[in-house]
């Protein structure tokens, strides 16, 4: 095999939603050292890539396209720099990663990813709710709206929630006056509660609860263009007589596990 002339190499860091502590201590750990930071300036805050050493070069990728931004990532590579390639919330997610890697793999520059905080677990976090709920919802889905990108119907918004559990639609404010219709294909009952996270771990961030019933006035109000995820939980409705979801086991005094004997 013919020895890569690149030295350098990639790290893609999860930054996070956009609160800078939301990011991992490694991930600000390699920012801080990196010789090259690309970041995507339309969804990552400046204060995330504020920790960049001042000899670094420091590029908002968002007027880029893939070639440009791989020709800088090359550059830096041959001289054996440390890229930090700075990603919104979790690079793995709708985050362009495969594209990047390929070209990192064809040329042979040295490559690694440190995850990140999800907007959806931060939406769930600032709410303060539960995605998974004992005995009624144990799964939970990430999916989005059709736009110019399209989606697999089996992947759609009406058939994963179809099957009860708890969903995160993303990248869906512009398309979002279409939510509510494809909830109620999947025949949700009209109670079922909705958050719609507004740039959540911004300084902007605004939580707003719905129910389906109430969903399609919300969004009109709002009328967003972008950076919102909308949480549905049906684990959150009560049942006839209006009590909540079971409580889980894992602390229930009468329960035993292989740490706890009753």
């Amino acid at each position: 095999m013919t020895q890569s002339t690149y030295n350098g190499k990639v790290w893609f860091i999860g930054a996070g939603p956009g609160d800078p502590e939301l990011i991992t201590l490694k991930g600000h750990r390699l920012i801080a050292g990196a010789d090259l930071v690309l970041y995507a300036g339309s969804l990552v805050p400046p204060q995330i890539v504020a920790c960049a050493g001042e000899k670094a070069k420091v590029v908002d990728s968002s007027p880029l396209n893939l070639e440009e931004t791989h020709a800088l990532i090359r550059e830096c590579a041959a001289t054996g720099g440390l890229i930090a390639r700075v990603h919104t919330g979790d690079p793995s997610l709708y985050g362009a990663l495969r594209e990047q890697i390929a070209l990192l793999e064809r040329d042979g520059i040295a490559y690694a990813v440190v995850p990140g905080v999800s907007a959806a677990f931060a939406a769930a976090a600032a709410a303060t709710v539960s995605l998974t709920v004992p005995e009624s919802v144990q799964s939970f889905a990430i999916t989005r709206l059709p736009g110019r990108t399209p989606v697999p119907e089996t992947q759609s918004v009406r058939s994963l929630a179809e099957h009860g559990g708890s969903l995160a639609v993303y990248l869906s404010g512009a398309e979002a006056t279409r939510l509510p219709g494809e909830l109620r294909k999947a025949n949700l009952p009209e109670d079922t509660p909705i958050l719609a996270a507004y740039r959540v771990g911004w300084p902007e961030e605004k939580l707003h609860w719905s129910k389906l019933a109430d969903l399609d006035d919300l969004i009109a109000r709002e009328n967003w263009i972008g950076q919102v995820v909308f949480l549905v939980l049906p684990g959150g409705r009560k049942d006839e007589a209006g009590q909540a979801a079971a409580k889980s086991k894992l602390y229930d005094a009468t329960f035993s596990h292989g740490f706890r004997q009753v």
